[in-house]
């Protein structure tokens, strides 16, 4: 793995190291409305939460779906009860913050749409089921989630990103080798995608490296206790020799989940700055790509 030195950004052969920020983000409240669809495994029907901007009624604009970790798209303290309202604090944050700039977003409940809404512990990974296998199913649900925004009205088509988060990160970097959904699913691709913090083993699929046919960026702290960040840095190098358009950040010093808004998380100084500069980061690569772009935040 790369070193890290000192307190300024390297780059080299696609890996960033950068410890700095550069602002955080304010969201209004943006409720979401909470959809169902097919996945493009041909037997689930998934339940969705849509963020909408304001003036997406009168106007196509571009869109993201959001894949949720082990987690699942619940908060911890949910308590039995799993709709809008017990969505986790983070993808309450991330689904208002691309709303109010001007994007649909919609986080997919893989989990809770096949009967596990809790999500799951850390050091679980082994036992869990085969039917939320992040290489071979969850990329067919962020497929079904892509078919299904490319017929709402509100919707531009072919200007739909791609974003997840952990187990949801691992299903992106598979869904972004998988050059389309099955021949029998409605065809389309993602303009774009961000990984955060992934687990790169990815079954062992993908050990020559992955090709994205478009581009992808994985944001990742190189203190991260859950995921190995050299396993990344390793991937994503045997990605770009195979020609991927694909990069790694490192962010010094911060840990798995460094942008959960939660207490917990912020407390750590590192995370901050890390959190910070994803949100820039994750918007300007997204307008840079996808357009839109509103920036009604401070």
């Amino acid at each position: 793995m790369r070193a890290i030195l000192g307190l300024s950004a390297i780059m080299f052969a696609g890996t960033i190291v950068l410890p700095g920020a550069t602002r955080s983000t304010h969201a209004k409240d943006v409720w979401p409305e909470r959809v169902t669809f097919p996945s493009a495994d041909a037997s689930t029907m998934l339940v969705g939460y849509v963020f909408k901007p304001s003036h997406a009624e009168i106007a196509r604009v571009p869109a993201v779906v959001m894949m949720h970790g082990r987690a699942g798209a619940y908060s911890s303290a949910a308590n039995g009860h799993y709709d809008a309202s017990t969505l986790s604090q983070r993808h309450q944050m991330w689904g208002r913050f691309w709303a109010e700039r001007g994007y649909v977003a919609i986080l997919v409940d893989g989990f809770g749409s096949r009967g596990y809404p809790q999500g799951f512990a850390r050091f679980s990974y082994e036992s869990r089921p085969e039917e939320l296998n992040e290489v071979t199913v969850r990329p067919l649900d962020a497929y079904g989630a892509l078919a299904y925004l490319g017929s709402r009205r509100d919707v531009l088509p072919g200007h739909i990103g791609l974003q997840g988060w952990s187990n949801g990160a691992s299903a992106v970097l598979a869904t972004m080798a998988m050059p389309r959904a099955p021949s029998d699913a409605p065809a389309g691709q993602f303009r774009v995608a961000v990984a955060f913090y992934p687990g790169c083993a990815l079954k062992g699929q993908f050990e020559e490296g992955v090709r994205p046919y478009a581009p992808v960026r994985v944001l990742q702290g190189d203190a991260d206790e859950e995921v190995s960040p050299r396993r990344c840095v390793g991937l994503v190098d045997r990605s770009r020799a195979r020609g991927g358009d694909i990069e790694i950040v490192l962010y010094p010093g911060a840990t798995h989940d460094f942008d959960d808004p939660g207490q917990t998380r912020q407390a750590i100084a590192p995370n901050v700055r890390a959190k910070a500069d994803a949100m820039t980061r994750a918007q300007e690569f997204f307008c840079r790509y996808l357009g839109g772009c509103s920036q009604s935040a401070h």
